[in-house]
């Protein structure tokens, strides 16, 4: 009875050292790749006059597909760091001299870790799809709020992916165009390069679609096998959306919920390349979200060798595993949309292979070895002093 106590409290013990790490590791990881997107955004307040409430809306957005990599970065940062001070204090050799061994000191960091699987996977589940439609969307009636501000004169335009299109003059006022030229490669099938004496942007009310009427102009349309189409126009409307739906930009295999995917993974309409990306991502829904499971075997050894260096050298192993990782990752997502692997195979791959990793270097802490990769700065500084 008094054992199980024990082992209670340890247990609380650890999962309290480990989430409080845990959460500031999410914070922190996220902010980091918030930066590069709110560089972006805030330009939008300064330049573009869009509210702020638009652009902290836009943020929220993409916070979902962030979680979906911080969440597993946050976690392995925490064990390393919360093992790392343990085994500091010497906390790890009095557990072991109360009869504890390394996998009986797991079972909490094994909770800890379905937690962050569980959040990971609602992430990326149900948050990356609705994150990122929702942010198309809103990106579009901003982007129809604040026409005026976004298109310049003798500047390539290409606020709306797949279209590019340059004028010689635009009135703000009346929204006119003159000496229009337009890339549209929307269909990458046959994409087409439209020429116009002059026009009008108007928005289509009821839809998020942007209008384009042009007048006496000309579009050059590049087909499959060299084939190349020439028409002349004295009018033309073009559509830059989707009339009448929920998004005026068209949904890829990112913005698609599980269903969806599996809909159009059965669909027989889909092409094979469509259908191996679409695969791909499916089962990197599932792969990236399990990799906090696979970091609670990998870090608990490596955080208790960690002793000496502290928390910079946690940190710097983190980012090194965490490289690693998503290098190994990114192959195996090019394998898989290539064909050479089936997808359910190689985007398990990495998880396996560091999950033996983790599960060779526990087998060693426990037998009180040391651990190789500690002893690459040795075989570095051997290389620095011989050159």
């Amino acid at each position: 009875m008094y054992h199980l106590s024990v082992k209670r409290i340890l247990s609380l013990y650890i999962i309290r050292e480990i989430s409080s790490l845990f959460l500031l590791g999410i914070v922190i990881f996220t902010l980091v790749l918030l930066m590069g997107r709110l560089i972006k955004l805030t330009d939008l307040v300064v330049s573009h006059g869009v509210p702020l409430v638009d652009v902290s809306r836009m943020i929220l957005y993409l916070i979902p597909s962030f979680l979906v990599f911080t969440i597993p970065m946050a976690f392995l940062l925490a064990v390393l760091l919360a093992f790392g001070r343990l085994s500091a204090d010497n906390e790890i050799v009095v557990m072991k001299a109360s009869g504890l061994s390394l996998v009986q000191i797991l079972p909490p960091v094994i909770i800890c870790a379905l937690v962050a699987v569980m959040l990971a996977l609602g992430a990326s589940a149900y948050g990356v799809p609705w994150g990122n439609s929702s942010f198309k969307e809103l990106s579009l009636q901003v982007l129809k709020q604040n026409i005026t501000s976004t298109i310049r004169e003798k500047t390539f335009w290409d606020d709306i992916p797949g279209v590019v299109m340059y004028t010689d003059h635009y009135d703000e006022q009346s929204h006119a165009l003159k000496g229009v030229v337009i890339y549209d490669g929307r269909n990458p099938d046959s994409p087409m390069t439209i020429f116009a004496t002059d026009g009008a942007l108007t928005s289509d009310v009821g839809s998020q679609a942007l209008l384009l009427s042009l007048h006496n102009g000309s579009i050059h349309i590049a087909g499959a096998g060299g084939l190349y189409r020439l028409v002349h126009f004295g009018e033309y409307s073009m559509t830059v959306g989707e009339k009448g739906g929920t998004s005026a930009i068209s949904r890829n295999e990112l913005d698609m919920w599980l269903s969806e995917l599996q809909h159009k993974i059965k669909d027989p309409g889909t092409s094979a390349q469509n259908r191996l990306k679409m695969l791909t991502e499916l089962h990197s829904r599932f792969t990236f979200p399990f990799a906090s499971l696979v970091f609670a075997i990998l870090g608990v050894p490596l955080g208790i060798q960690n002793r000496r260096s502290g928390k910079s050298g946690g940190f710097t192993v983190s980012i090194a595993i965490i490289l690693a990782y998503y290098v190994l990752m990114s192959v195996a997502k090019t394998l898989a949309e290539k064909g050479a692997l089936p997808p359910v195979v190689a985007l398990w791959i990495p998880n396996m292979i560091f999950f033996a990793m983790g599960w060779f270097f526990l087998r060693m802490a426990s037998q009180e070895k040391n651990i190789p990769i500690y002893n690459m700065k040795n075989v570095f500084a051997y290389f620095r002093r011989a050159s």
